[in-house]
C-alpha cells in the first residue's frame, strides 16, 4: 500500500512534460508569438499530428530552434517556411501546398461529393421510374382477383 502511493504520488508530481524550453523563447513577445504562429503551420515529423509546439519530441526542439535562427536572421514567415519545408519536404506542413504532387489530396473531398451527388440523383431517378410504372391491364388485373380469390 506505501509503495503504490508513493508510485502514485511520482507519477502526479511528474505531470506532462512541456514541450517549449524557456532557453528557446525570445524575449520580445511579439517575436515570440510570431514564432509560434510559425511553428503551429508546421507538423512534427516524429508525432505526425501534433504541429512542433505541441510536441516534446526532440525533432520538434529542434525545428523550434530552426525557426528561431531564420527568424533572427530576418527572414519573412514565409520564407521561414518555405526553407523548412524545402529540407524536410511538404509533408513537413500542416496545411500542404497546392502543387502536382497533392492534387489529389486537394481534389478528393470534391470528387467524393460529386460521387455522392451523382449517386443520390441516379438511386432517385431509378424509385421515380418503377413508381411511375404503367397501370395494369384488364387481363392482369383479372388475374390478380384469381390469385386474391385463391387464397
Amino acid at each position: 500500500m506505501k509503495h503504490s502511493l508513493i508510485v502514485a504520488l511520482f507519477l502526479l508530481l511528474c505531470g506532462p512534460l512541456f514541450a517549449l524550453e524557456a532557453s528557446e523563447m525570445f524575449e520580445d513577445p511579439a517575436k515570440e508569438a510570431r514564432a509560434r504562429e510559425i511553428g503551429r503551420q508546421l507538423r512534427c515529423l516524429v508525432c505526425q499530428n501534433e504541429s512542433i509546439f505541441d510536441s516534446n519530441a526532440q525533432l520538434a526542439r529542434d525545428l523550434r530552434i530552426l525557426v528561431r535562427d531564420r527568424m533572427e536572421e530576418g527572414e519573412s514567415d514565409t520564407e521561414v517556411i518555405a526553407y523548412i519545408a524545402d529540407r524536410y519536404g511538404d509533408y513537413v506542413l500542416l496545411k500542404p501546398r497546392l502543387n502536382a504532387t497533392t492534387y489529389a489530396l486537394w481534389l478528393a473531398p470534391l470528387g467524393m461529393l460529386l460521387f455522392g451527388a451523382g449517386a443520390l440523383f441516379a438511386y432517385h431517378r431509378r424509385r421515380t421510374v418503377l413508381a411511375v410504372s404503367e397501370p395494369l391491364s384488364d387481363a392482369e388485373r383479372a388475374a390478380a382477383r384469381r390469385l386474391l380469390e385463391k387464397e
